[in-house]
């Protein structure tokens, strides 16, 4: 079941980030790499390659969030997006360590070097938490809660047959992480931050807030979608 039929609530800025990015989110709930991760036929050194990118991604993902963090208008949603920022470093050295060293996967082949999509993710959104109002800094970030919230949940239903017949399958750590309660709540609390910042701007703000939510998710889309269909980078 996805996220978007669980919150019907109508009036909210987001609920209208949610409904004008809805090809999008089609779009990735169709992505085989998900549907493969979901019923557990994902190439190992597929899971891999994604992992070693969301390593990446997550290190640059904590940067964008310690900025949010110093430039957030009050203390408390100053607090929530350091500890976002701290919880992504630490997801990135502990989640990611133990299931890349773990043995399960293939082993390594060379330094990992970041995609087309994870640069140009998370160049993105350091650049526009560092360069743009906290409003749309936020709306920016929103997309990694709130898409991976609602992808985590579907994951985990999908998955309830490969976890049941392998509960140290090596997909189970990433699935339980994203369907646990306390992100979907980091998730739903990153959406209220984001509305409260909506409820403070003007239209050309919301605008820029709408655009800089969309192209997050249209990252979203890429980032997942590389990890099984790569695109290359030009050789040196």
């Amino acid at each position: 079941m996805s996220l978007r039929t669980l919150l019907p609530d109508t009036g909210r800025f987001t609920d209208q980030l949610w409904d004008q990015t809805s090809g999008l989110r089609a779009a990735i709930d169709d992505l085989e790499f998900l549907r493969r991760l979901g019923d557990g036929t994902l190439p190992l050194e597929v899971f891999r390659t994604y992992l070693e990118q969301d390593s990446l991604y997550l290190a640059g993902y904590s940067r964008a969030l310690a900025i949010l963090a110093s430039k957030s208008p009050d203390p408390q949603t100053a607090a929530f997006w350091a500890n976002s920022s701290a919880t992504a470093a630490a997801v990135e050295v502990t989640l990611h360590g133990d299931l890349l060293e773990g043995g399960q996967l293939p082993p390594r082949q060379g330094e990992p070097e970041p995609s087309t999509a994870c640069l140009g993710y998370v160049s993105y959104l350091i650049a526009t938490a560092a360069t743009e109002s906290y409003a749309v800094g936020a709306a920016a970030a929103l997309p990694c809660f709130w898409i991976y919230a609602d992808v985590g949940r579907g994951l985990a239903a999908s998955a309830a047959a490969v976890l049941a017949a392998d509960p140290n399958h090596p997909y189970a750590q990433w699935v339980t992480t994203y369907d646990a309660p306390e992100f979907q709540e980091s998730a739903a609390r990153a959406r209220e931050l984001v509305d409260a910042a909506a409820a403070s701007a003007g239209a050309e703000e919301q605008a820029a807030m709408t655009a800089a939510f969309t192209v997050a998710t249209r990252y979203e889309l890429m980032f997942w979608d590389t990890a099984l269909h790569p695109y290359a980078w030009p050789a040196a």
